[in-house]
C-alpha cells in the first residue's frame, strides 16, 4: 500500500509507545546512484532503543551533503560498514530536532515528551577514550545518519543517549533541526581546537557557506576579530550583518588559488597574488590572522599557511577543492606555525554551543524548508550545486514556526553560499 505522505505527521500511538511501523526515505545498496533515484519511501519496522539508547519523533531534519555521498555510493559505499551490515539499508540524516518517544534500559536524563536537538556524534561507551580521553578518539566514532543507519528522514529516529540536547525554546522545529553538524563542527574548530579569545584575528574562508556563517558569529561571541572570505559582496554584507569586520571578495585575488599543476612561472605569479591578498587582510585586521579557519583545502592552504601569523594556527575540517596539500613547508617550521585537524565535536562541545543558541547568541542561517516529500528532490540539488544555503525537512512538523515557545531571535532567512 502506498504511503500517505499528508498522514506522516500524524501519529496514533502516545509518547511512550512505538509503532510497529513507519515512514522513512530509505536508500538501498542496489538503488545507488543520483540522489532523486537512490531515495526511496518504504514503511519499515520501526527500531526498538536498546540500552541508552533512545528513540526519538522527528519533528524536523536537516539536509547535508553527506547523503548526497551515501546516495551516490562515493567516494565510498556507506554499505560496508557502521551498522549497515546488520540492517541492510541506509536511512540518512544527521541533524534533527524532535521529541523523545521511548528510552531503552539505562537511560534517566531524558524521558518520553523531551524536546530534545540531536547531535551526530556516536560513539561506543565501552571505549576507554570516550571516559578519559575524547569521544571523538574512539576507534567506534561514526557520524550517525551517514556513517550508520536510523538517521533523521523518517518519523523516529534511533539515537544513543547522549548524542541528545535540550530544544532551544526561541527556536521553532524547522530553525533547531538546520544547524547541528555544520556549527557544532565550527565551535570545536574555533573554540577548543583554536582557543579563539578576545582580540584574537581569524580569517574564515568561505565565510557565508554552511561552516562559515557559524564560524563569523562565534568570533563575534568570543569577542574575536573575523574577517571573511566571499564570493561576492552581497554575500561580503551577509557577513558582516553576522559579525564579521569586513570581508574580501576572493574574486579580486582569484590567481592566488592553487591547482597543483602550476609551472615555476605560474607559481611565480600566484606568490605575488597571495601576498597581494595577506597585505589586503593584515590592511583590515591591524596585523596577521592568529587563526585561519580552513575548510577548502587545496586551493587556499598554501595561502594560510603563507600568511598566518608566526606561532599562528591553521585549524583545518575538510577540504572541499581536493584534499591532496601542496604548500612551501618553510613557512610553517621557520615561523613556528601549527596546523590542527579538526573533526565535528564531542557531547561536551555540542552542548556548550547549543547554549549560546538557546541565548541568542547565535542564530541558524536557513535558506529553505521543504515538506518530507522533498528529501531526494533536496539531496538532487545539493548534488547538481542548485542549492543557495542549508535546507530543512518537515516530518513531523506541520509549518515551520511550529515549536517555538518563547520569543527570540529565530534562523536568519538567507541565501548563503562559499
Amino acid at each position: 500500500m502506498p504511503i500517505d505522505l499528508a498522514d506522516v505527521s500524524k501519529l496514533d500511538v502516545e509518547p511512550g509507545e512505538l509503532p510497529e511501523k513507519m515512514a522513512a526515505w530509505v536508500i538501498r545498496e542496489e538503488t545507488q546512484g543520483e540522489p532523486k533515484d537512490a531515495f526511496r519511501l518504504e514503511e519499515i519496522e520501526t527500531p526498538e532503543p536498546g540500552a541508552f539508547e533512545v528513540v526519538v519523533r522527528v519533528m524536523a531534519a536537516g539536509v547535508n551533503f553527506n547523503n548526497v555521498w551515501a546516495a551516490l555510493g562515493e567516494p565510498v559505499s556507506v554499505f560496508g560498514y557502521g551498522d549497515h551490515p546488520e540492517f541492510g539499508h541506509h536511512i540518512g540524516g544527521s541533524d534533527a530536532s524532535g521529541v523523545v518517544w521511548k528510552v531503552g534500559d539505562g537511560v534517566t536524563r531524558w524521558k518520553p515528551g523531551d524536546e530534545v536537538v540531536v547531535h551526530c556524534n556516536q560513539a561506543s561507551y565501552e571505549d576507554v577514550e570516550v571516559h578519559g580521553l575524547d569521544p571523538m578518539a574512539a576507534p567506534s566514532q561514526r557520524i550517525w545518519g551517514y556513517e550508520t543507519t536510523w538517521g533523521s528522514f523518517a518519523q523516529f529516529t534511533k539515537v544513543q543517549a547522549q548524542q541528545l540536547l535540550p530544544k532551544p525554546k526561541n527556536l521553532s522545529w524547522v530553525d533547531s533541526s538546520s544547524y547541528g553538524l555544520t556549527y557544532f563542527t565550527a565551535y570545536r574548530m574555533l573554540m577548543h581546537q583554536a582557543k579563539i579569545q578576545p582580540g584574537t584575528n581569524v580569517l574564515i574562508w568561505g565565510a557565508a557557506g554552511g561552516l562559515g556563517v557559524f564560524a563569523v558569529q562565534l568570533c563575534k561571541a568570543a569577542g574575536a576579530n573575523a574577517i571573511g572570505v566571499v564570493s561576492s559582496d552581497e554575500k561580503g554584507e551577509l557577513v558582516k550583518q553576522l559579525g564579521a569586520v569586513d570581508y574580501i571578495n576572493r574574486n579580486e585575488f582569484s590567481g592566488m588559488m592553487r591547482t597543483g599543476t602550476e609551472t615555476k612561472e605560474e607559481e611565480k605569479a600566484r606568490f605575488a597574488v597571495t601576498r597581494a591578498f595577506s597585505k589586503r587582510a593584515q590592511e583590515i585586521l591591524g596585523d596577521k590572522p592568529d587563526v585561519i579557519f580552513e575548510h577548502v583545502g587545496k586551493a587556499t592552504f598554501p595561502t594560510s599557511v603563507f600568511m598566518v601569523k608566526p606561532f599562528g594556527k591553521v585549524v583545518i575540517c575538510g577540504a572541499t577543492s581536493g584534499y591532496n596539500l601542496d604548500f612551501d613547508v618553510r613557512y610553517l617550521w621557520m615561523r613556528q606555525k601549527q596546523i590542527i585537524g579538526s573533526h565535528f565535536a564531542n557531547a561536551y562541545e555540542c552542548m556548550k554551543a547549543n547554549q549560546l543558541m538557546a541565548e541568542g547568541k547565535v542564530r541558524p542561517v536557513l535558506w529553505k524548508t521543504m515538506g518530507f516529500d522533498g528529501v531526494p528532490g533536496a539531496h538532487q540539488m545539493l548534488h547538481e550545486n542548485q542549492h543557495l544555503g542549508k535546507i530543512a525537512i518537515m516530518v513531523g512538523a506541520t509549518s515551520e514556526d511550529e515549536g517555538c515557545e518563547i520569543e527570540g531571535p529565530g534562523a536568519i532567512r538567507a541565501e548563503v553560499g562559499a
